[in-house]
């Protein structure tokens, strides 16, 4: 048909195709054989991330062994009723509606990453922040701080006056979602509902601090991972939240 008569604004009916593309056995099988090796790197990555978890539970177990007996709830000590565990920050931002907040994605060895607020914007830069292996309180009540929910926090000792703050970290070794511990101390943590109706971490956050070295403690007793003690930059005889 001569095209070049129709007028505009005429409808244009779309037809079948008239040829498909032929694919060669050996495309057909390259193509089964990346599908198949997709499929076995998405196996591998779940085995390796079920895996990590396995090892960070294992490391806690570890340590809290090497701490001692279980207690019963009634003696057992203030520190061990908290969970603290290794986080990594996978994702750090600025908080949209709160200039001392950042926002931070963090692993603790859990299936999903926790949502986090901390008030550190003043002490550290976003490249600073992305990460970071850091220290989460994992058993306090979810809160609302500035309309976004945050799932824990951040441990770091700050000058009694305020005008500097370090993150607590724990050493380059210690495995993601480990639990620290105190040598002699052991327990299992309480849920974020005893801790907040019985005010543990209140009871606990009075007996942290930094000691020489800027290592972290809790009643003068240095707080470890399986891989070494935990510390801040610098910053020495100063309390840490």
């Amino acid at each position: 048909a001569d095209l070049r008569n129709l007028k505009v604004g005429t409808a244009v009916d779309i037809g079948d195709v008239l040829y498909t593309k032929l694919v060669s056995e050996e495309e057909r099988l390259s193509a089964e054989e990346a599908a198949k090796k997709k499929a076995q790197s998405i196996a591998e990555a779940q085995r390796k991330k079920k895996e990590k978890k396995a090892q960070a539970i294992a490391s806690s177990k570890a340590g809290q062994k090497k701490g001692g007996g279980a207690d019963s709830n009634d003696n057992q000590p203030d520190f061990t009723k908290i969970e603290i565990r290794v986080g990594k920050i996978n994702k750090v931002w600025y908080h949209p509606d709160a200039d001392k907040l950042f926002c931070e994605e963090i692993d603790v060895g859990e299936e999903n990453p926790r949502q986090i607020a901390s008030g550190l914007r003043g002490h550290y830069e976003l490249s600073d922040m992305q990460d970071k292996k850091v220290l989460v309180v994992c058993n306090l009540k979810a809160a609302k701080i500035v309309g976004f929910a945050s799932s824990g926090m951040v441990l770091a000792a700050k000058a009694e006056d305020g005008s500097k703050v370090e993150l607590v970290t724990p050493p380059d070794g210690a495995a993601v979602g480990e639990r620290v511990f105190i040598d002699g101390l052991s327990g299992d943590p309480l849920s974020s509902a005893q801790v907040k109706k019985k005010k543990i971490w209140d009871i606990v956050a009075k007996g942290l601090k930094t000691a020489e070295g800027a290592v972290a403690t809790w009643d003068g007793k240095e707080i470890k991972t399986t891989a070494g003690v935990c510390k801040a930059e610098s910053l020495v005889g100063v309390p840490i939240s």
